[in-house]
């Protein structure tokens, strides 16, 4: 049962059905029975055309509380749940299809004859739609199904639960495999960590086509038993106005930016707030500090990725640091390596490549052995890709990524360390640090900036104050300003675009 997010539904729905899960704001609200049936309803016909135990069910639709419930039915059914962007191109979708080979395709009701095409092209037998105002093939014939079916089947915790696509930053997307003993793993834990309780009220407003939304938010709910303002997406007027109603919000840094811009964000809007949690992208110390400052409620930064889930996490209880991720939870291990030598490194404050090892890990990349073997350790690590140093007292600091550390004349330049001292630049916004190809040192040091006034120093004004901070081979050689940064669904800054765009600066 442990290995099941389905149980931890079924378990409320058969003790206390009324009870509720999901509330759509200014519309339907779903109790945990309301839930269970309709997953089962899913999961039966959903058996009905073929799915068996392993096969992939791709889904591309709106975020409703009926595509969080098709992913429970997924898993009571033993399928493996394969959520895809819905800004996904068509011929992304193509390339997405085509790897994971699944048994359906779930799309929005509006884009099925443009998806039939894709449908037939890649041997899908079953083409279904879900709307987000409940209307599709899919409710239409569930609607009929029994749904007391599936309702014994937990399986092991080695089996594949989920399919999440990584982002692709370095190369083609590759389709991480996600546990059931990962989703059980990571929802107990962040449900003890953060001390969730059956009274919680999470408002959620993040996508659940990531591991984000969909397994460190909406699984930790189930997992406490407690319940979610389920908006249809990430609206900051809304999110001041439904927040006096929440106890927990989870986001993104830049949802944490805007909500601090917005005129009516306030301690009152806050009042019943006891927990905030942000990931899936570094923030900044004026932001946390002014959210604290307005909020009267802390930011907690937890880090994981899509192949290990949660690894670290500021505690709710304790000392949680701003400015780092706090520390590896129940079971994580996690240790640097040496960038250049791969030996494990011990020193206080040495930067190193992030390693993770423990029960959240996933199994490995869809149909790439060749991609596993290279990013996992012999003794059972995971490369993250991510630098970072501990302090004396164990908690842990993101730095970077390994790929966008900067190695100018021979130095290595870690970009955070910049960004650091940029954002607190009163004119700053927030910045990137990237190394561009320079004829002479190799990369150069360049930094991105949003202002947040027009009237604000000059190129050479900037470099110039930096160099009181910085030795001359960290400080910026140029300064570019933009309006605003490029970033994905899940808001991580997209440097290899910055990159892109800006080759030819020193040319």
């Amino acid at each position: 049962m442990a290995n099941n997010p389905a149980f931890w539904l079924e378990s409320v729905a058969r003790s206390d059905p009324e009870r509720p899960l999901l509330q759509v704001p200014d519309e339907t609200s779903y109790s945990y029975g309301d839930v269970a049936c309709i997953s089962g309803q899913f999961a039966t016909y959903l058996a009905k055309c073929g799915i068996r135990m392993g096969d992939r069910v791709a889904v591309q639709v709106d975020k409703s509380p009926h595509s969080l419930i098709l992913c429970l039915a997924c898993i009571r059914l033993g399928a493996i749940y394969v959520p895809l962007n819905t800004a996904y191109s068509k011929a992304e979708l193509e390339y997405f299809i085509n790897d994971c080979a699944p048994q359906a395709l779930v799309c929005r009701p509006n884009r099925l004859d443009e998806i039939k095409p894709i449908a037939k092209k890649f041997n899908v037998p079953n083409l279904l739609s879900l709307g987000v105002n409940a209307e599709g093939t899919l409710i239409d014939e569930a609607a009929h199904c029994s749904s007391d079916k599936f309702l014994a089947f937990d399986g092991k915790p080695s089996e594949v639960a989920a399919l999440l696509y990584t982002s692709g930053t370095t190369g083609r997307s590759k389709g991480a495999m996600i546990t059931r003993g990962a989703l059980a793993h990571c929802a107990k834990t962040l449900s003890d960590t953060w001390h969730f309780t059956q009274d919680d009220i999470l408002l959620h407003a993040l996508p659940i086509f990531h591991g984000h939304g969909l397994f460190i938010a909406a699984n930790t709910v189930l997992y406490a038993g407690a319940r979610m303002i389920f908006m249809k997406r990430f609206d900051t007027d809304e999110v001041v106005r439904l927040l006096p109603n929440a106890s927990v919000f989870m986001g993104v840094p830049t949802m944490y930016m805007r909500l601090l811009k917005h005129a009516g964000f306030s301690k009152t809007v806050c009042n019943k707030l006891r927990l905030a949690i942000s990931g899936s992208a570094p923030i900044t110390l004026e932001t946390l500090e002014g959210f604290k400052e307005i909020s009267g409620c802390t930011i907690l930064e937890r880090y994981g990725l899509t192949e290990t889930l949660i690894v670290t996490a500021n505690p709710y209880n304790g000392t949680a640091i701003q400015g780092s991720v706090g520390l590896p939870v129940h079971e994580v291990e996690v240790r640097l390596a040496d960038i250049k030598t791969g030996k494990i490194i011990g020193s206080i404050d040495q930067v190193g490549t992030i390693e993770v090892r423990g029960p959240g890990l996933f199994k490995g990349y869809w149909k790439n052995p060749k991609k596993t073997a290279e990013d996992m350790c012999k003794d059972g690590y995971f490369k993250t890709g991510d630098l970072g140093r501990f302090d004396e007292n164990g908690y842990l600091y993101i730095v970077g990524r390994d790929k966008d550390m900067i190695i100018t004349g021979g130095y290595n330049v870690y970009p955070k360390e910049v960004e650091i001292k940029i954002d607190e630049l009163p004119f700053v916004d927030e910045s990137a640090v990237i190394g561009l190809p320079h004829p002479d040192f190799g990369e150069a040091v360049t930094a991105i900036i949003v202002t947040n006034t027009p009237e604000h120093p000059n190129e050479s004004e900037i470099i110039d104050e930096l160099k009181k901070s910085f030795t001359k081979y960290k400080c910026p050689k140029r300064i570019i300003f933009m309006e605003t940064l490029p970033r994905n669904a899940m808001g991580k800054v997209q440097k290899n675009q910055l990159r892109q765009d800006h080759k030819n600066l020193y040319q």
